[in-house]
Order: structure tokens, then sequence, then C-alpha cells
């Protein structure tokens, strides 16, 4: 069941329960503007922190290179100086500043708010349409588990024809609210991006997968080059 913006209001100012298990949106700049009276949602602010890709300098995205059992023995370096290269550059911009977001260019942006859901509440982010219209897509992991602490990341990508302006602390997206089923105590196990701070990448392929294909991988070539 989606919470209404009354709902809402109950969950985040439940002074009787204990921190963990409230619902906190914070900051809200404007009350009636970003939970508006009978809608189902929290309006979120785009933030101050972004990642931008690097499209000049790597030839593609190895999700292999990019795991914890590859980093050390395998690393991508720049010709000039020998040392690893990055394929996201990050970039602040303070309020009253903005980032111009070209056609079909994708950056990592983040929420100004901070989140956190106990555990009986779960969460779903979409775009607001107004932004849509303009060909804003904020085609976010939308799913927002129970137990999750931290800013959202917000993959924006502009799939108009004209580049838009985005200015941190603008409404940009939406946070829809609802009951899970059953409840457990803890925090969650399902996030990686647990308690994070500022707009993060990821490695689409699990740890343990990552491992598998490469120790396959690896197999392959000791076979095919025996002398290895």
């Amino acid at each position: 069941m989606i919470k209404t913006a009354d709902s809402l209001a109950d969950l985040m100012f439940a002074k009787e329960k204990p921190t963990r298990e409230r619902l906190v949106v914070t900051p809200i700049l404007n009350w009636k503007g970003q939970v508006k009276k009978g809608s189902g949602s929290v309006d979120l602010r785009l933030g101050c922190s972004f990642r931008i890709p690097k499209r000049s300098q790597l030839t593609d995205f190895d999700p292999l290179l990019e795991s914890s059992y590859e980093r050390e023995s395998v690393k991508t370096l720049n010709e000039k100086d020998g040392k690893p290269r990055s394929r996201q550059s990050d970039l602040y911009i303070g309020i009253g500043g903005s980032l111009v977001l070209h056609p079909r260019q994708f950056v990592l942006g983040n929420t100004l708010e901070w989140i956190h859901l106990p555990s009986d509440l779960a969460a779903y982010v979409v775009g607001r349409s107004s932004w849509g219209r303009e060909g804003l897509v904020i085609a976010t992991a939308t799913g927002v588990h129970p137990g999750y602490s931290g800013i959202l990341t917000l993959e924006l990508t502009n799939l108009g024809e004209i580049p838009l302006k985005l200015y941190p602390g603008i409404a940009i997206a939406q946070l829809f609210v609802h009951t899970v089923d059953a409840p457990r105590s803890g925090a969650t196990e399902h996030s990686i991006f647990l308690g994070s701070t500022e707009a993060e990448g990821g490695n689409p392929i699990s740890e343990e997968d990552l491992f598998k294909i490469s120790h396959f991988r690896d197999s392959e070539t000791q076979n095919k080059n025996p002398s290895l």
C-alpha cells in the first residue's frame, strides 16, 4: 500500500518511536511543495555531487576489471604516467551553480536528501513528469530496500534534442513509499550502497559471479597456453 502525504507526515514525525523506526527524508526545504496534500510521494531534489564518464579515455567497460578479484592484479594504466585510469570524473556543483546535460549525455547525480527507511517500509524512485517531457530520464535503479540509509544515486540521461541546464536544489524526482509484507529487524543486506553520501557507480555483476567467471577464464587461458 502506497503511503499518502498525511501518512508520510505521521511516519516522519512519530516522536514516540526511535529514529531507526521512523521514515527519514532530510532536509525538506519546502514541506508543502515537496509533500503535496493529496499526493502519494515526496519530491526529491538534485544534490551537488556528480560523476561523469570519461568517454575519450577508455575503450569499454569490462566488469571483470572492476572486480576486487582482479583489481589488484590487472589495472588499466594511463599511457603517459603509468597510473591507474578512472572511467569517471567527480564534479561538485554548489547551490546556485548548474550542470549542462547535452543530448544523449549520461551522468550520475545524487539526491540532496538523506533517506532512511525502517524495516517495515520500502520505496521506489521515479522522475518527475515535467522533466520527462523535456527529455530528461532518471533511469535509476528505482527500488529502495527496507532498512536503507543514505542518499540515492540518480542516473541522468538527456534523451531530448536540446541541452538541459540542471541546478542543484531543484525538485527532480519523486519517492513513493509503501509497506512490506514481512518486516524484519536489522539493517538491509540487499544494497552495496548502504550509507552512500555521494553519487556512486557500481558493478552490474556480483563479486561471487565475477570470481567464478574470472576463474573459468583463467582456466581456459591456461588450457590454451600450457606454457603460461
